[in-house]
């Protein structure tokens, strides 16, 4: 039985070259070769393939969207391929319902092992990178702090951290400050440069 698959990558030559990696396996077949996620989403909404495989660089919050958009289509999976498998990336994939995601610089076998865990029913994640998302790895902040960070990196206001955490100012404001402390940092804008420079946000 074939693999209907569709890939997005919004870089010309990355797109050619993992089309050409899918259709060397037999009973894969490349539907769609797409380089805009307004193209993606359409033709997965349209033809609905048995996996929709994304590769990004890995920062991309619109991208990490665009897969949960696919992944909730009937009988379509997701399958995340990523330069830099960012914590918060990799805990937004898991609890977001997709598929799998691997690193775009695994070996051609584990990627095609994710292929057909997802294609089964299963979840295809780095056992590595999921246990570094979810516990932390060795990030000395807690889930909350974590994402009051993430916040403060999408340029939310102090105001805007509250409502979205359900927290009061006072609150966030705490937060900032115990996080600052407890990573040595100087003030928020040297935590935020220590977190995105050690992938914790």
């Amino acid at each position: 039985m074939s693999i209907d698959v569709l890939v997005f990558d919004d870089l010309h030559l990355s797109r050619v070259a993992l089309t050409a990696l899918l259709e060397q396996r037999p009973e894969i077949r490349v539907t769609g070769s797409v380089g805009s996620k307004g193209a993606a989403l359409e033709f997965a909404e349209l033809h609905r393939p048995d996996i929709v495989i994304i590769s990004f660089e890995g920062r991309d919050a619109e991208t990490v969207e665009l897969a949960e958009k696919t992944a909730v289509l009937p009988e379509c999976r997701t399958l995340l391929v990523a330069t830099a498998c960012i914590r918060s990336v990799v805990r937004r994939a898991f609890a977001g319902g997709i598929d799998g995601m691997v690193r775009r610089g695994a070996p051609p076998r584990r990627f095609f092992e994710a292929i057909d865990l997802v294609h089964q029913g299963e979840r295809a994640f780095d056992a590595e990178l999921t246990v570094a998302a979810v516990a932390g790895g060795d990030c000395p902040l807690t889930v909350r702090q974590l994402s009051v960070l993430e916040h403060l990196d999408h340029g939310d206001t102090m105001e805007e951290i509250a409502a979205r955490l359900c927290l009061s100012e006072g609150t966030v404001r705490n937060y900032i400050s115990s996080m600052v402390a407890k990573i040595g940092a100087r003030n928020r804008i040297d935590a935020l440069r220590m977190a995105r420079d050690l992938q914790w946000i």
